[in-house]
């Protein structure tokens, strides 16, 4: 439309032709602009400087008079008003504060809490007693602001419910025990096991710290307000509360503990996890896993004999389980790559617990 109407400037002018094809006189202008040979952007003009501005001069006496020994520890408020007094004006507070900032002589002066930095765990399983994850949550007795405290250690690769306990507090000597018993259950050898908590205070303790290291466990913790750090503890507390016959509350201690025997043993034994390929924890827990899988190999394979038009895919075959389960697995980089090893949070105690009755601790 612009090259058609080119010809008819020198005859309408360049007003009337841009308001019949309905362009503005800045356009055209811009467009039929003559284009110098190795002319780059039109550089942006300096900064125009304010006439109110100090000069050079002023400035540096501005900032004499700052430093001055009766005024180096006061606020450009307390010198304004006391030039003032003496009948001197070099400037506004504004201003003051102006000339102190442009020479970096202003900062906050009050103590500002530094918040640690927690480095994100990163932990792998390959084998069951590599890496256990532990929690503890409530369960509502009988009356009004009554609880009763489930312990429940976790292997993260097979999903496999180790240890449990219910006891009416939560207890850092409570957690040591629960947890000595359940590595000498387990067999767990110096070296072998890393214990990976949130940040809770019988996890953080220090007789857990000390517990652990006597035991030669590697002990990890999540971040602080990170939901996902102890993600395989979480997803199994979310299966015990959704079974239908939960209950909202729980009558006694007994009653608790005659709940959750059943349900454990459920959990470990019948209950055919989706994060193992259907396969229930202890088939991992325990090395059947070649087993169990060529067994529905052999069914799904006489499926497919009587009848293969059902299966449009071809021959069929059993889902195989993860040859590995991690808690925050290495963020890969552009070229795919892990950015580095696994590594685990920094570990550090904190306060203990009270004293343990050995009648509230049942393990299984």
């Amino acid at each position: 439309m612009i090259a058609l109407a080119a010809p008819f400037v020198a005859m309408l002018g360049v007003a009337a032709v841009c308001r019949a094809i309905g362009l503005s006189r800045a356009t055209w202008y811009r467009l039929h602009a003559p284009v110098v040979a190795g002319s780059g952007p039109t550089p942006e003009p300096p900064p125009r400087r304010s006439p109110r501005r100090l000069s050079e001069a002023e400035e540096q006496r501005v900032l004499d008079v700052l430093h001055e020994p009766r005024f180096a520890d006061q606020a450009p408020a307390e010198v304004y008003a006391a030039l003032l007094d003496e009948g001197r004006y070099l400037g506004s507070i504004r201003t003051l504060y102006r000339v102190l900032h442009r020479h970096k002589e202003v900062r906050e002066r009050r103590a500002l809490t530094m918040r640690p930095t927690y480095q994100r765990p990163e932990l792998l399983a390959t084998r069951p007693n590599q890496l256990w994850s532990w929690d503890i949550t409530k369960l509502r007795g009988a009356g009004k602001w009554t609880y009763y405290y489930l312990y429940v250690i976790l292997d993260v690769f097979s999903r496999y419910v180790v240890g449990w306990m219910i006891a009416q507090r939560e207890s850092a000597a409570l957690a040591e025990e629960f947890i000595e018993e359940t590595c000498r259950r387990q067999g767990i050898e110096r070296g072998q096991l890393t214990l990976h908590a949130d940040r809770g205070s019988s996890m953080t303790s220090r007789t857990v710290a000390q517990k652990l290291c006597d035991l030669g466990v590697e002990k990890t913790h999540s971040r602080p307000h990170v939901s996902d750090d102890n993600p395989y503890s979480e997803a199994q507390f979310k299966t015990l509360k959704y079974r239908p016959d939960f209950p909202d509350r729980f009558g006694s201690l007994e009653d608790a503990r005659g709940f959750c025997g059943p349900f454990f043993d459920w959990y470990n034994h019948e209950h055919h996890h989706a994060g193992l390929a259907l396969l229930t924890p202890a088939d991992v827990h325990h090395g059947r896993t070649g087993e169990r899988l060529a067994a529905r190999d052999v069914v799904l394979a006489a499926a497919y004999a009587e009848h293969p038009e059902r299966f449009v895919r071809g021959r069929p075959r059993a889902p195989r389980a993860p040859t590995a389960a991690w808690i925050n697995p290495p963020k890969t980089s552009s070229a795919g790559t892990q950015d580095g090893p696994p590594s685990c949070a920094p570990k550090e105690p904190a306060g203990c617990g009270g004293a343990t009755p050995a009648q509230e601790q049942t393990a299984q």
